[in-house]
C-alpha cells in the first residue's frame, strides 16, 4: 500500500473515531498522517481541534503552529491559534492574535456560517485590546496632560498604532509634489493670518447677506460637468443648485461683478498666503450647500495647496470629514486642512450652509519652491490648452 493510501486509510480512521466520540484515538491517527504528510494544512487543523477537545491546549496550539507553516494565510488556523492563546491566559497574545486572523477573514457575504460566531468574537476581543492598548500607551506617555500640536499629533499616533484611526495618504488628483506631508487639518500656530480673518467675519456676513438680497443668480453648480465625462461619484451634484459657489477669485482673476459687492471680503482675503498660478490660483468663493445635501468622498487636485474654511452659516447638522477627524464648523472659526487627503461634507439640516472657500500655500514650500512650482503649473496648462480657470491649484 502506498504512502497516499495510508493517510487516505488513517484519515478516515480518524473521522470514524472521533464520530464515535473516541477523541484520543482520533488524535493518534490523525498524529500518524500528518507525520507521512506534513504538508497537509487540514491534518494539522483536525488534529488541533482533537487536541483542543482533549483538553491539551499546548498540544493544539503546537499543531496549529505546524499548519500555518504549510499555509500562513490559513484563516481557519490563525482564528484557532488565537482562540488557543485566549484559552491558555494570554489575552494580549491573543487579541493581537485576533487582528492579524482578521485581516484573511472572507468577506461578510462570503463567511461560511460556522465561522461567523467566532468571527464576532474575533473582532470583539480584538478591539477589546486595541482600546486597552490605546490606554497603556496613553498612560505610558503621560498623554493626557500633554496640550497643543505635540498632544495632538501624539494622539493620532497611539491611534494609528492601536487601529482607532486609518492611515489616510494624499492623493491628488494631478499634482502630486514630492516631500509633502499628509496633515488632515493643520495645527492653528502654523497660520498668523487667521485671526485676522475671524476678526473680519461679521462684515464678510454681512456682505454674503447682500449676496443673497441682490444677486442670488451668481450662485452656479460647483459641480460643472459637460456632458461625455465620467461622472462616478460626482453624478447626484453635477449641475445641480444643491451644491454652489459664488466665486470671488477664478481661476487666478477676480470676477469683477462679484467683488464689487464684498470689498471687505477681498481685503480680508488679500491678507492670506494664496497661490498666484496662471489659469488657476488664486481662488475664493462662498460655498453653500443645500438642506439634506452630501458632498461625496473625493480627492483635491494638488497638495501644493491647502484649503481654508471660514464658516458664516451653519445650522445644527452640519459636518466634516478630513480622513480619520470629523469636526463641526462654527461659525467665525476657521481651519485649514490637505484637500488631497480623503474629505467629505455634509447637511443634514432643514437650512442652507454656507462658508468662506479659500485655497492657501502650503507653509511646507518655500518661497524658491513655491514660484517654481507655479512655473511648472502655468507651462503645463499652456502647453495642454487647458481652458482658463482650471480646477484650482
Amino acid at each position: 500500500m502506498g504512502k497516499a493510501e495510508d493517510i487516505a486509510q488513517l484519515s478516515a480512521a480518524a473521522d470514524r473515531a472521533a464520530a464515535a466520540g473516541r477523541i484520543g484515538e482520533a488524535a493518534g491517527l490523525l498524529a500518524r498522517a500528518a507525520a507521512l504528510d506534513p504538508k497537509s494544512l487540514a491534518l494539522w487543523i483536525n488534529l488541533a481541534a482533537c487536541r483542543r477537545g482533549l483538553g491539551d491546549l499546548a498540544g493544539a496550539l503546537e499543531a496549529v503552529e505546524q499548519g500555518l507553516a504549510v499555509d500562513p494565510r490559513s484563516y481557519v488556523g490563525l482564528l484557532m491559534k488565537a482562540s488557543l492563546m485566549e484559552r491558555l491566559g494570554a489575552p494580549h497574545q491573543a487579541g493581537a492574535a485576533y487582528g492579524v486572523a482578521l485581516t484573511q477573514a472572507p468577506p461578510p457575504g462570503e463567511l461560511p456560517p460556522q465561522l461567523r460566531s467566532p468571527t464576532a468574537h474575533a473582532r470583539e476581543v480584538h478591539a477589546r485590546y486595541e482600546a486597552d492598548l490605546a490606554v497603556a500607551l496613553t498612560e505610558s506617555v503621560g498623554a493626557s496632560s500633554h496640550s497643543g500640536p505635540a498632544a495632538r499629533r501624539l494622539d493620532a499616533f497611539i491611534g494609528r498604532l492601536t487601529g482607532a484611526r486609518r492611515v489616510f495618504h494624499q492623493q491628488p488628483a494631478q499634482f502630486d509634489y514630492p516631500g509633502m506631508p499628509a496633515i488632515e487639518f493643520y495645527d492653528r500656530e502654523e497660520f498668523a493670518c487667521l485671526e485676522a480673518l475671524e476678526a473680519a467675519t461679521p462684515d464678510i456676513i454681512a456682505e454674503l447677506q447682500g449676496v443673497f438680497d441682490d444677486d442670488e443668480a451668481g450662485l452656479e453648480p460647483y459641480v460643472n460637468y459637460p456632458p461625455g465625462v465620467p461622472l462616478d461619484q460626482w453624478a447626484e451634484l453635477n449641475r445641480s443648485p444643491r451644491w454652489s459657489g459664488y466665486h470671488l477669485l477664478q481661476g487666478g482673476e477676480p470676477v469683477e461683478a462679484h467683488t464689487r459687492r464684498c470689498p471687505k471680503t477681498m481685503a480680508a482675503i488679500a491678507e492670506l498666503p494664496q497661490p498666484r498660478v496662471v489659469r488657476r490660483s488664486p481662488a475664493a468663493m462662498f460655498s453653500v450647500l443645500q438642506p439634506k445635501t452630501r458632498i461625496p468622498p473625493h480627492h483635491g487636485v494638488a497638495n501644493t495647496r491647502l484649503v481654508l474654511h471660514l464658516p458664516l452659516i451653519v445650522p445644527d447638522g452640519c459636518g466634516f470629514r478630513v480622513g480619520n477627524e470629523t469636526r463641526e464648523w462654527k461659525v467665525g472659526e476657521a481651519w485649514v486642512f490637505d484637500d488631497t487627503i480623503e474629505h467629505e461634507a455634509w447637511n443634514d439640516s432643514d437650512k442652507p450652509r454656507t462658508i468662506l472657500i479659500c485655497d492657501m500655500w502650503s507653509p511646507r514650500l518655500s518661497d524658491e519652491e513655491r514660484a517654481l512650482i507655479a512655473r511648472v503649473m502655468a507651462a503645463m496648462d499652456e502647453f495642454s490648452g487647458a481652458p482658463i480657470g482650471g480646477d484650482g491649484l
